[in-house]
């Protein structure tokens, strides 16, 4: 997904010669911080996002030990499932290139379909709660120029049900691009993208500390009285779910191992760069939940940048929802190649599949396309639109997605 450099022709463990590795596919040249890279982008804008909430819910004291906590649990899974890259012996063993070809080869039988659902249904849920959280930040932009133009105090209401529609016409569009996750220079606007909102979110967090001159908050997270002993409990469930899917990697990190090179062996490196990728990710989510708790206290909003716990400067919010939008474009897509991929596998054949080529003015070269992929992609969009419509719940959706991936 990011692009790597060209290493030169020379014999790889497992057999590869003249550019190939020991399965006939491309040399992969992935380093050790080219990995790191992958896992960090994919994760760290969307993880930031819910972050300060879930805070509020804990508290100083429980919110940072979860934080350790999960994070040292996501090392040491992550590191047996670098294990379960190849079957067998790790060097020459054969590839598994996706999760579901690890689970097929090494655990087989009854509990492919187990697992599968688990990773189907986890994947699903990853996709409407970015298309909530995309309607939420598009909807904010609205809002923001409303309060420019009228003033804080305004009402200023917007329907976020205009813009879920919009972005799903868009997915719907973007889904027709073949092979879309293996992208290079959209996986790098994702990833600026997300640096660039999470960034704004750090540094107005810092700002509104020294605005009110002290950290707000305390150990244990918002007070029964403030909410019921029953809200408590469930908030805190909610806010641990919030921070698991601040590092939900897993369902790409297969993927990502495919990029790396050998020797060393691929888990080996994966290992490495999941404790680098991790350290840096609990530094920064514990510098920004502390930041957006330390500003807002029990009152931290449920969506960093588009529940408007900011509100000024307005162009700068204006470009955090912007650059949130477009970063969950291209996000919907990477986890929603797999599941595109399992459905045409299930439902379509070469017998039945209607190929239309399409003239591109300008190129000589035409776009083919397929029919029957176009209808499974287009209702697939348009599932997940409405469920999002019905649901727009968004730290509830990420609390179960987060809960359901751990």
């Amino acid at each position: 997904m990011i692009g790597f450099e060209v290493a030169p022709d020379l014999p790889q463990q497992g057999g590869g010669f003249n550019g190939f590795d020991d399965d006939g596919r491309r040399r992969r040249t992935g380093t050790v911080w080219m990995a790191s890279a992958r896992i960090i982008t994919a994760v760290i804008g969307q993880g930031v996002l819910p972050l300060v909430w879930a805070m509020a819910q804990l508290g100083w004291l429980t919110g940072l030990v979860a934080l350790l906590l999960f994070a040292a649990v996501i090392i040491y899974t992550s590191a047996l499932l670098a294990n379960c890259y190849r079957t067998g012996d790790s060097i020459v063993g054969e590839r598994n290139l996706t999760y579901m070809d690890a689970i097929k080869n090494i655990l087989g039988g009854a509990k492919v379909k187990l697992c599968g659902l688990v990773y189907c249904l986890n994947l699903f849920g990853v996709v409407i709660g970015l298309t909530i959280a995309a309607s939420m930040s598009m909807s904010a932009i609205t809002r923001s120029n409303c309060f420019h133009d009228k003033g804080d105090g305004s009402p200023c209401h917007s329907s976020s049900y205009p813009y879920t529609i919009m972005f799903g016409v868009t997915e719907i569009v973007l889904s027709q691009i073949r092979n879309f996750d293996k992208l290079p220079r959209l996986t790098i606007v994702a990833a600026v993208m997300s640096l660039t909102y999470s960034t704004i979110g750090l540094a107005l967090g810092i700002a509104k500390v020294a605005e009110n001159g002290k950290l707000k908050g305390n150990l244990t997270g918002i007070s029964i009285g403030t909410v019921t002993q029953t809200q408590k409990i469930w908030r805190s469930f909610q806010a641990l779910g919030n921070i698991v899917f601040a590092y939900s990697f897993a369902i790409l990190f297969i993927e990502i191992q495919d990029t790396v090179k050998s020797p060393p062996p691929e888990a080996k490196t994966m290992r490495k760069a999941t404790v680098v990728s991790v350290a840096v990710l609990t530094l920064f989510y514990m510098i920004c939940g502390s930041m957006g708790y330390g500003a807002f206290g029990d009152m931290a909003p449920g969506h960093l940048l588009a529940s408007f716990g900011f509100v000024k400067p307005y162009w700068l919010i204006d470009l955090a929802n912007a650059a949130i939008a477009i970063h969950l474009m291209v996000t919907y897509q990477i986890h929603a190649q797999p599941l595109f991929a399992f459905m045409e596998k299930r439902f379509i054949t070469n017998e039945i599949e209607i190929e239309v080529p399409i003239p591109i003015p300008g190129f000589r070269s035409s776009y083919t396309l397929c029919v029957f992929q176009l209808i499974l992609r287009t209702a697939f969009v348009i599932v997940t639109t409405v469920i999002s419509m019905l649901l727009p719940f968004f730290n509830e959706v990420i609390g179960l997605v987060g809960a359901l991936g751990f």
